[in-house]
């Protein structure tokens, strides 16, 4: 419980640095192939969310592993059938329909199957 209040708290701190990297083009090259920016609507506040996840790229699928899920709700609003989200890659909106799945030892993973 106290590790994931530190994690809530220490977000902001950790995301608006990356993000800003993920947003210069000379940065992103350092850190473009481990993070990505996504975008998507929370399901219940209907607000516009930009958050960065690191993540593995598989042609036209992007896979977000979820650290301390418990933690984090963000992910949440990709449960069931999932819905959709736009991923900036390399400075480039990309969108596409996100489906997030717990398993059995509790890990989350978020797969987007990018839009062609």
């Amino acid at each position: 419980m106290q590790l994931e209040r530190l994690i809530l708290r220490a977000a902001p701190i950790f995301n608006a640095p990356v993000a800003a990297m993920t947003k210069a083009p000379l940065l992103n090259r350092l850190v473009g192939r481990a993070f990505a920016i996504v975008t998507y609507t929370g399901r219940r506040s209907g607000r516009r969310i930009s958050l960065p996840v690191g993540y593995r790229r598989r042609g036209d699928e992007i896979v977000i592993g979820v650290a301390t899920p418990d933690a984090k709700t963000w992910w949440r609003n990709f449960l069931g059938d999932g819905d959709s989200i736009t991923v900036t890659l390399d400075g480039h909106d990309r969108t596409g329909h996100a489906v997030a799945t717990r398993d059995a030892k509790g890990a989350v993973t978020v797969r987007v199957a990018l839009t062609p």
